[in-house]
């Protein structure tokens, strides 16, 4: 047994939440992509939306750019919310 208690390298988790419901397209990509560019290489992203047209525009459009998109379940609010409300996880390409 040796004596190194070094843990093992773990992937980073995702950034603090970019809550963008209430944002209108296209403002909600644009503040999207801004995220992405201060974080490095392989860092993930998750973005909170509106269901609809703001997940389809940020979703398509970072996807475009060569991330990859996750749609994770809406977090356990009301369910009014929840039906209205979406969660992407991204990514940052290298």
């Amino acid at each position: 047994m040796s004596g190194d208690t070094t843990p093992p390298p773990t992937a980073p988790g995702p950034s603090a939440p970019l809550d963008l419901r209430g944002t209108p397209c296209p403002l909600n990509f644009i503040r999207t992509r801004l995220a992405l560019e201060k974080l490095p290489a392989g860092s993930l992203l998750e973005v909170w939306l509106d269901a609809g047209e703001p997940e389809w525009m940020v979703s398509q459009g970072v996807r475009g750019e060569g991330h990859s998109v996750e749609l994770l379940p809406a977090a356990a609010e009301s369910t009014a919310t929840a039906n209205a409300t979406v969660r992407l996880r991204i990514r940052r390409a290298g």
